[in-house]
């Protein structure tokens, strides 16, 4: 029999979020983002959880042809594209398409002669500084595509370093978005811009944010990318992560808690334990007084995480006991809300969910 600990996966809520997404761009088509294995979801529930996508994208080019040995037929997209030529030869055959965002990239294209042709994405830097070709190298880049043969169609693509915050003082979207759209004037072809946060903020942004491709990810997932609460951008928990309480204790004023003895209770306290910890991808750092439910009440964690085990105060919860149920983030227990008390982001925790954790469709 398997640990009480389960994630539940909200098939659902992965259809109601990709809804959502679309319903911010009317008329563009979306890319349901699915790397690292659909955010811990799993690679083939991504798949089915977002079944009205227009294609799907991911980075790992093995993965890529899971897609199609599982039966995705429609596109599927490579965001940091090839990695060596086999990877070319492989995408052709198999009809995958990939971004190119550096010469290195344009050059083992340009050498490895392909059996069909393979649609790209060409990558902008418009201020991310991470990977792309700079909005002044970006019609040379794109000229130099359009005479290989083996190239089909080329989408022109960027990616947004701060949509979540509009007016970033280091980095607003609006120059970007500038940057783009004067370093692609005059070339044909569709556009790829907007990431979760810049889909949410279309609205505000019109016209300027034109777009025929979303990539959506974080959202797909049910967690915010930032400026509101993924509740009150309409989004839902696609992950739940559940477990029980397996002990109690009862503790009184200056005793202890857990490794390293960091929390002291000040007062007569029920502790309890529950079946989960840094090895099923709880965050080992995040610390007292993160959140938690037990038995639908909120409550807190005390003590430091251990491999197997944390541990909470029942204080508020005075009918806890063994076999009570634990909500440690998902529906009740907002993902990002446990993230931001442990210093990261919901992204991380959902990544993080380890093999061992028994996993159950809901």
């Amino acid at each position: 029999m398997p640990r009480p600990i389960v994630a539940h996966i909200h098939l659902a809520a992965m259809q109601q979020n990709l809804a959502r997404a679309k319903a911010c761009a009317p008329g563009a088509k979306a890319w349901g983002v699915v790397k690292a294995n659909a955010y811990g979801h799993g690679l083939e529930r991504g798949m089915r959880g977002f079944a009205a996508a227009d294609g799907l994208a991911l980075i790992e080019p093995d993965n890529a042809l899971r897609l199609r040995e599982m039966g995705w037929t429609k596109p599927v997209l490579l965001l940091e594209g090839w990695f060596d030529c086999a990877d070319l030869l492989a995408m052709a055959e198999h009809s995958i398409e990939g971004a190119v965002h550096c010469i290195e990239q344009l050059e083992m294209l340009e050498r490895t002669p392909l059996a069909r042709p393979i649609n790209v994405h060409l990558k902008m830097n418009t201020g991310m500084n991470r990977l792309g070709f700079k909005p002044g190298e970006y019609a040379a880049a794109h000229a130099r595509l359009r005479a290989i043969p083996h190239v089909g169609a080329i989408t022109l693509m960027t990616h947004f370093a701060n949509a979540d915050e509009l007016h970033h003082p280091c980095m607003p979207l609006a120059e970007q978005v500038r940057r783009f759209n004067e370093g692609t004037a005059g070339l044909p072809g569709p556009r790829s811009l907007c990431n979760s946060a810049g889909i949410l903020h279309m609205p505000e942004l019109g016209a300027s944010l034109a777009t025929d491709w979303i990539r959506p990810g974080i959202m797909l997932y049910g967690g915010t990318p930032g400026a509101k609460t993924a509740q009150e951008f309409g989004l839902k928990p696609t992950m739940t992560l559940s477990s029980e309480l397996i002990g109690v204790q009862e503790i009184g004023p200056g005793d202890y808690v857990g490794y390293g003895s960091r929390f002291k209770a000040e007062q007569a306290m029920r502790i309890g334990v529950v079946a989960c910890g840094y090895a099923d991808g709880y965050p080992r750092h995040a610390p007292v007084d993160t959140p938690i439910l037990v038995d639908g009440v909120r409550t807190r964690l005390v003590g430091r995480v251990s491999m197997d085990m944390l541990t909470v105060d029942l204080t508020n919860v005075p009918g806890a006991r063994v076999g009570s149920k634990v909500v440690l983030w998902g529906e009740g227990m907002p993902i990002d809300e446990v993230a931001a008390a442990a210093g990261t982001i919901g992204y991380e925790l959902m990544c993080a969910l380890a093999q061992r954790v028994h996993v159950i469709e809901a």
